[in-house]
């Protein structure tokens, strides 16, 4: 026999309200999808580093006896882990945006989300040439965060590593940018197509 949730209500009482949820979800979908429609240019808005959550994980991240040039690499490392691990993918049937602190919250994004809250832990934790970078494909769409240190450039990868390369032109090769990609990078200070 199925036991009833912890408010003493029904069997199944949470995963009948969820399905609820995304029945109610699923009939407004094209309204909500509407009010979430940002053009590329406003998406900087979405970079928060200053936010309370990124502040209080970049703060954990930096740890003990933090200095920027030689401890900022390691971070990047440990803030790449922490987001590979700790924040699950999620595929919602509704497209729309979550800010890092939301996602943080929730602990779930999809890739765009993930890379957007890394790159505003990395800009916090004192990177500002950090960006998330995003081209499109003739069959998908693939996101990253880079950053410059150190003279050279390093491209973050939620399904990989860190990867260096020697400039952003070696990088874009590297990940399969050409002329035929649509392609755009962006922080919390600025956008920039670059297809």
């Amino acid at each position: 026999m199925e036991e009833s949730d912890s408010a003493g209500t029904a069997p199944g009482f949470k995963d009948r309200m969820n399905q609820l949820y995304l029945s109610i979800i699923l009939r407004y979908s094209s309204y909500i999808e509407s009010k979430e429609n940002l053009s590329v240019a406003e998406l900087p808005t979405l970079v928060t580093p200053n936010s309370t959550a990124v502040s209080e994980i970049s703060e954990q991240i930096k740890g003990d006896n933090y200095s920027y040039e030689s401890s900022f690499y390691d971070a990047s490392v440990r803030s790449l882990e922490f987001v590979k691990t700790e924040i699950d993918d999620v595929f919602l049937p509704v497209q729309f945006w979550i800010l890092p602190d939301e996602t943080l919250k929730f602990r779930l994004g999809d890739q765009v989300d993930k890379n957007i809250l890394l790159c505003s832990i990395l800009i916090k934790l004192g990177n500002p040439s950090t960006k998330v970078l995003i081209f499109i494909g003739e069959d998908s769409r693939k996101s990253y965060v880079y950053y410059e240190f150190n003279e050279g450039v390093y491209l973050l990868d939620l399904t990989d590593n860190i990867k260096l390369f020697k400039n952003k032109e070696e990088m874009f090769k590297g990940i399969g940018i050409s002329e035929d990609t649509t392609a755009y990078e962006f922080n919390d200070k600025m956008f920039i197509d670059i297809s």
